[in-house]
């Protein structure tokens, strides 16, 4: 072998760890900021929608996209500096899940980086787009507007327990972004309820805001759409049958966690949505031109043996549009 061709060949060799260096640093890297943890079925059911998203508009994780994540574990307060460090770190999109707190503290910490939402409140009742289907700037999402569900979930109120009127609304009390208050206070006064609010967020405040409930006589109870009651679900539905609250709430997972009725979206569908929203934004669409995607399915879910702990005779008509039965 020729000098020249030896130096060649080495050179090129060399050259090869360099370029597929230079290759992987081309990769883009999405920021997924979460409001509340990553452990958990609820958040592996948001993780894999995204990443299935991801997938169908041609991007795989470990692939061809890197993804940074980043939680808040529950701790709203935490979010503005998670944020704050995937924008140092110049990823090329946001996604932001569990409560409206998290694309919020994107929304503040950048105004050039895309920022992709999924969410349960109203994103223009809670300022993070003007109008859903020209959202501006650069942000967009996919909503699932649980707080439009307020008044059916008083109807079942109704349906199960006619004749009562005390009604009580639990929410989290660190989170400045729950909509679902206003919305049920309107829905109540509607249908002639009394609505009494009672905020949570640990474990102690759980478990004195059930202690009124009794002492006020709650004759049912509706539970926050926010994200960070699924990591409480097994205490909260346990307060629920200790002090026998028939209770309606925003997530399937706690009816399976011994819950007695829910009454929501699908969820897993519109966190697909939200990766596919990534992808066309890796692929050059702006934010502005995507609009919200807003739900289509709801799902409402019954569980019989709690039903029947309460002395509850659930009826045949709202037994008919579960899509879910736990004899």
């Amino acid at each position: 072998m020729r000098r020249r061709e030896f130096f060649t060949l080495v050179g090129g060799a060399a050259a090869w760890p360099l370029a597929a260096h230079a290759q992987q640093r081309q990769q883009p890297v999405i920021g997924f900021l979460n409001g509340v943890s990553f452990e958990g079925a609820f958040a592996a059911q948001q993780a894999n929608g995204v990443r299935q998203g991801l997938k169908e508009s041609g991007y795989i994780e470990g692939q061809n996209v890197a993804i940074e994540y980043r939680s808040a574990d529950g701790q709203y307060d935490r979010l503005p500096a998670l944020a704050a460090d995937l924008v140092s770190r110049k990823v090329a999109l946001i996604i932001a899940v569990g409560s409206t707190n998290s694309p919020q503290a994107a929304r503040a910490a950048t105004s050039t980086i895309p920022i992709v939402f999924a969410v349960g409140s109203d994103p223009v009742e809670t300022g993070l787009v003007t109008n859903l289907r020209r959202p501006e700037a650069n942000v967009t999402g996919v909503t699932f507007n649980l707080t439009v569900l307020a008044p059916k979930r008083l109807e079942i109120v109704r349906e199960i327990l006619p004749g009562k009127t005390s009604v009580g609304y639990l929410r989290n009390a660190t989170n400045p972004f729950d909509t679902d208050a206003s919305g049920l206070t309107r829905a109540a006064q509607s249908l002639g309820f009394e609505l009494s609010v009672f905020g949570a967020s640990t474990e102690g405040e759980f478990l004195s805001a059930f202690q009124s409930m009794a002492q006020q006589h709650i004759t049912a109870l509706i539970v926050s759409t926010d994200a960070s009651f699924n990591a409480h679900r097994n205490l909260i539905t346990a307060l629920a049958a200790h002090h026998s609250i028939p209770t309606i709430y925003a997530s399937r997972d706690f009816v399976l966690a011994g819950g007695l009725i829910s009454y929501t979206v699908e969820v897993n569908s519109l966190h697909r949505q939200a990766g596919m929203y990534a992808g066309r934004i890796l692929k050059g669409e702006k934010p502005a031109n995507l609009p919200v995607v807003l739900p289509t399915k709801f799902e409402l879910a019954v569980n019989l043996k709690i039903a029947k702990s309460l002395g509850l005779e659930i009826p045949p008509t709202l037994l008919a549009r579960a899509d879910e039965v736990i004899e």
